[in-house]
């Protein structure tokens, strides 16, 4: 009957429009409360826990409650050109997405690390009996890595991610809990993500290390070269200084390339955000799938 109280509350969720990761987190909440509380009945779970439609409504009502509090301050609203272009530089949002891409490429390297190492030895260990705890602990390291991935996601880029982890089955024995886990799709796309994240987190750090130093570069060479007389450029022995008509133009390509690039990092961020949670919560919490 547990079975049949979740099926409902998804399918009223899912009915009211309900974000995937809301979903997980009402599921989450639910199946906790009849594992602490039993009862096997659906009319004692709606007595004691609510009917599902109560539930989702009041899930619904506090997660707009939250989200309102959580919402990070807006830019402020610019009319003209020049205050939408550079209006970026005061967002919230374009630091957020900037510290993100430059995490990326630490928990990139830690996510391969523990994916192409826990995959070797789970697959080399599976046969024989001993190698049924190293599967389980690496199951629940990919489930780790998901919930935690999704903190950081939702913190930096602004997108909705579950603020549960994902429950695992309860009934069963290790076998069959196995085989939920590795039948579950959601393993497979975090596994996915986890060895995506390095080639990933290599390109952010490289393409910001290197616009934002040559457009700082270009912002500071003109004083650069007046107050220590340093060259814009040096070959064959030449060295080739800059005009001083021409210094205020190279500060100003400079910041207006810098500018670009972080409305190009805002944007980058929010799909960013987008690919993260498709491939580590998917849809299938929220249209009422079935389990």
């Amino acid at each position: 009957m547990i079975e049949e109280y979740v099926r409902e509350l998804r399918a009223q969720l899912a009915k009211s429009g309900a974000d995937a990761a809301l979903v997980q987190d009402a599921v989450y909440d639910a199946q906790e409360y009849f594992a602490s509380e039993g009862g096997d009945t659906f009319e004692h779970l709606a007595k004691t826990y609510g009917t599902p439609q109560e539930v989702a409504t009041s899930y619904l009502e506090s997660e707009l409650t939250v989200a309102e509090a959580l919402r990070l301050p807006g830019p402020v609203v610019r009319r003209s050109l020049a205050g939408r272009f550079f209006g970026v530089l005061a967002d919230p949002r374009t630091y957020g997405a900037l510290f993100y891409m430059f995490l990326s490429f630490a928990t990139g390297i830690v996510y391969f690390t523990l994916a192409s190492v826990g995959l070797s030895l789970s697959l080399g260990l599976s046969i024989l009996i001993f190698g049924i705890p190293v599967v389980l602990l690496f199951l629940s390291l990919i489930r780790g890595v998901s919930f935690i991935e999704g903190r950081l996601v939702e913190a930096l880029l602004g997108v909705r991610m579950p603020r549960r982890p994902r429950i695992a089955a309860r009934d069963g024995n290790i076998i069959e809990r196995i085989k939920w886990w590795i039948t579950d799709r959601r393993t497979w796309t975090t596994l996915a993500y986890m060895l995506l994240q390095l080639p990933i987190g290599i390109m952010y750090f490289t393409v910001l290390v290197t616009f934002i130093s040559l457009s700082l570069s270009f912002m500071a060479w003109p004083a650069a070269q007046l107050l220590f007389g340093l060259p814009f450029a040096a070959f064959d022995g030449h060295a080739y200084m800059l005009e001083t008509w021409i210094m205020p133009f190279i500060v100003l390509i400079g910041a207006f390339s810098l500018v670009v690039l972080m409305h190009i990092v805002r944007r980058v961020g929010r799909l960013h955000g987008d690919y993260a949670k498709t491939m580590l919560v998917g849809d299938l919490e929220g249209k009422g799938a079935q389990q």
